[in-house]
């Protein structure tokens, strides 16, 4: 697996970073010397993808250049994906065509980056098709993601034990376990609790973590304990979509009104499942008020 070689590991704590949701941090930190070309590429990986998560796609798309290496320009096209809704249809084609390019189809990042956009497009087959073989953590983790989102929680194990045998302790494997745990429920989600409240004693809280350990309060019942995690992510991050997202659905189970965190995540976050979803409810909610009238 590419990450898994032999000497100093200098991007470690840059990954951790990264993979915690610390992006700001993982920006701010990204000056490490003596690092191989090979290990320079990853990190500017990394930190692009930083500021994809913080939402900054103009940022990437305008340094990117076309003169900058293979997983650099697959980390642009994530970019440009997420950037409009009318990006979509030419950023798919392209990745499909660089998929098909047997000089760099193979590239990880690639993979990885292909399997990320067809997992937002809920089309988790052609991510498969990308993802599957594997070779890094990130691709293992995303796989789990994807098996997870299919319902096929006995195939995210699989994953998972691969992931496991290579490094029970990585960040990654971490947080795959926990996620599986949240989706297989019951007592498990105990367990995934433990997970991240260990990541919140050993590293900076981060909206990543608060958000997860909130999902695993109100999955066990304990909604005042994950409304007050919630307001703590809020404060880190007012614009967060995750936690606007998790406090409409906290606060309905607390007795409190959620029309401002939906508005919130309305105007920021146009996109999101939980906006079109109300929306939609709204649209049938209408139609019907039209069919008594």
């Amino acid at each position: 697996m590419a990450g898994m070689g032999s000497g100093p590991d200098h991007l470690f704590n840059l990954r951790n970073t990264f993979y915690l949701g610390a992006y700001q941090t993982a920006i701010n930190n990204s000056e490490i010397p003596n690092l191989s070309p090979e290990d320079a590429v990853e990190r500017d990986c990394l930190v692009f993808r930083s500021y994809i998560a913080l939402g900054s796609y103009q940022l990437v798309i305008s340094e990117i250049d076309e003169a900058a290496a293979t997983p650099l320009q697959a980390v642009k096209l994530l970019a440009m994906y997420l950037s409009s809704p009318d990006n979509k249809e030419s950023t798919i084609s392209s990745v499909k065509e660089w998929l098909a390019d047997s000089t760099i189809g193979n590239n990880a990042i690639l993979r990885l980056i292909a399997g990320t956009i067809f997992m937002h497009e809920e089309d988790y087959n052609e991510a498969l098709k990308h993802t599957h073989a594997g070779g890094t953590m990130d691709l293992h983790a995303l796989n789990v993601q994807i098996f997870i989102k299919m319902h096929r929680s006995d195939y995210a194990e699989k994953q998972l034990r691969v992931m496991q045998q290579y490094d029970e302790d990585h960040t990654l494997t971490q947080l795959a376990t926990a996620w599986l745990n949240l989706a297989v429920g019951g007592s498990k989600i105990q367990e995934a609790y433990l997970i991240f409240q260990d990541f919140s004693e050993r590293y900076p809280m981060t909206c990543l973590v608060l958000n997860s350990k909130a999902v695993c309060c109100m999955q066990m019942g304990n909604f005042d304990e994950a409304e007050s995690l919630l307001l703590e992510a809020l404060n880190k991050d007012a614009k967060d979509p995750e936690t606007l997202a998790n406090l409409v659905v906290c606060s309905l189970h607390v007795g409190k009104s959620s029309s401002r965190y939906l508005s919130q995540l309305k105007l920021s976050h146009p996109e999101h499942v939980l906006v079109k979803r109300v929306s939609s409810a709204e649209d049938n909610f209408e139609r019907a008020l039209q069919s008594i009238a």
